[in-house]
């Protein structure tokens, strides 16, 4: 999923392991930030675009995504470190011998907001609609699953068509989240207008372009939550205005300040500045539909043209390091040694001698308005790009703009930026090397037949030390086909007043706003 936020890596574990629970579960568990929680209160978050969509089998897009995770719960989550599958609405789980059959058990006493009790055939039927939707949804996640069987009320078997490591990370992705049965009678359509399901809030209204409105679950599974009344993330374009009304009273967080606000943010009275271990990699996506990207020989001159230190710098004010992977050194099978380009201007300006375009060529850089991030980093490409013969124009539009342009690969060359939802490199690698994997490998057009297999192959190997040459290999086969320019790996930052208690981000960018209240 293409993200817009940040933070620091840590390392997660080479596989996705299950922390079993018992009945009082995953979300449950969960530290709210004091003994004794508020309850009640209006929570406001400011970010820089509005969302897309609510429907959770085909939205690409992380600002519908934190929406949809309050009010859509899946069978498992991914623990507080990110780096481990919790069970969620699940409890337990058994898998056959030939790893081709799962056995999944529900949380007993769920319902839906509706007050409609949870059972194994809304299990079914949401797994089967993610599954439908194939490489124009999220439905490659599920690629591997032969069939889903509502055993009884409170069991649902997945049966495989081959052995798939990642299949409970999978199950713990946004768009296997549950929903009712033939979504209640109403068409698809109908439904992801007010979607019900079993999370900590309730879909209440969304003004398109201002806000969108969520409010308390007063039936949620969970004892004692969620605290807060009601969540309003509102649409504010500018870095500036978000900060100007944090300090004012009029929201409660700033989703993304930017960096050069983040250290005088840290240092003013009322205002928490926190960043969050993550897994976020930014990157600039070449499309190969336009001209010349088609070209490696250009695709590497770009990436050896550019500076990665110098932004890490100028742009993150040292929060971050340069980028030479497809992955990030927070993900799974990450390999530091993958050979991502470093700043060469010789070997850029060899690779550029040696392209269908010697001379050079004029092309553009779609970024968003009004994020000072992106806008330093175009200007630091911009020069960079020019003394190798490259003549850089920056296009800027605003935040729902651009992004939807990026969704219809409407552009020569954009910047971009990735977190992982789950603890498995599949979801990404599938994303970015796959035509099929819902995006047109991140809305590039590359299409490598060799990487394609590899990503493949690493899907159904259950052993981790094949499945990390498998993607050793990978990392190393993009990096020199230089289909995406690689820039940095950096932190989730927010800033929030010192009211909001219980806070917390995953690495996978996953929060709970069940934990949190906000003090008197």
């Amino acid at each position: 999923m293409t993200r817009s936020t940040r933070l620091r890596f840590t390392g997660i574990a080479a596989v996705a392991t299950v922390a079993l629970a018992a009945c009082g579960g995953a979300a449950g568990s969960r530290a709210s930030g004091s003994s004794a929680p508020v309850d009640g209160g209006d929570l406001t978050i400011a970010r820089a675009q509005d969302i897309i969509s609510m429907d959770k089998t085909t939205t690409f897009d992380n600002n519908s995504i934190y929406v949809m995770e309050q009010i859509m719960e899946p069978l498992f989550t991914v623990s507080a470190d990110g780096t481990k599958v919790e069970p969620y609405l699940a409890t337990d789980y058994t898998v056959s011998a030939d790893k081709l059959t799962y056995t999944i058990k529900l949380r007993k006493g769920v319902t839906f907001s509706d007050g409609k009790p949870l059972t194994a055939a809304d299990v079914k039927f949401s797994i089967d609609e993610d599954t439908k939707t194939g490489g124009d949804g999220w439905g490659f996640i599920n690629t591997a699953i032969d069939q889903v069987k509502a055993v009884d009320d409170s069991t649902v078997e997945v049966k495989l068509k081959y052995a798939w490591a990642p299949l409970l990370a999978d199950l713990s992705l946004f768009s296997n989240g549950i929903v009712p049965n033939n979504y209640g009678g109403k068409t698809a359509q109908e439904f992801y207008q007010a979607p019900v399901g079993t999370g900590p809030f309730v879909w209440d209204r969304w003004q398109k372009g201002q806000y969108v409105k969520v409010t308390a679950n007063k039936k949620y599974w969970s004892p004692k939550k969620p605290h807060l009344a009601s969540v309003t993330w509102t649409v504010v374009p500018d870095a500036n205005t978000r900060k100007l009304q944090l300090q004012g009273g009029q929201i409660d967080v700033d989703d993304t300040p930017d960096w050069s606000s983040f250290s005088s943010m840290k240092n003013a009275p009322g205002i928490n500045a926190q960043t969050f271990p993550s897994t976020r990699m930014d990157y600039i996506s070449l499309n190969q539909q336009r001209q010349p990207f088609q070209d490696v020989h250009v695709r590497r001159a770009i990436a050896y043209a550019l500076d990665r230190n110098a932004m890490v710098k100028a742009v993150l004010y040292g929060n971050g390091t340069p980028a030479t992977s497809l992955l990030s050194p927070g993900t799974p099978f990450f390999d530091k040694n993958a050979g991502g380009a470093t700043y060469d201007v010789a070997k850029a300006k060899q690779e550029l001698a040696q392209s269908s375009v010697p001379q050079g060529f004029s092309t553009s850089l779609l970024i968003a308005s009004g994020n000072p991030d992106q806008a330093s980093v175009a200007q630091i490409m911009q020069s960079e790009l020019k003394a190798i013969g490259i003549d850089l124009k920056i296009t800027q539009l605003d935040p729902t703009a651009n992004k939807q342009a990026r969704l219809k690969s409407d552009f020569d060359m954009a910047m971009q930026a990735w977190t992982m939802d789950i603890p498995d490199p599949d979801e990404w690698t599938s994303f970015a090397v796959d035509p099929a994997g819902g995006s047109h490998s991140s809305f590039t057009y590359y299409n490598n037949p060799a990487v394609i297999a590899l990503n493949k192959q690493a899907q159904t190997e259950i052993d981790n030390t094949k499945r990390a040459d498998l993607y050793s290999q990978l990392q190393k086969t993009t990096s020199e086909d230089a289909y995406l320019t690689y820039l940095y790996y950096s932190p989730y930052v927010f800033a929030m007043t010192d009211k909001v208690k219980g806070f917390a981000v995953t690495p996978l960018g996953n929060y709970h706003l069940e934990d949190v209240y906000k003090a008197k």
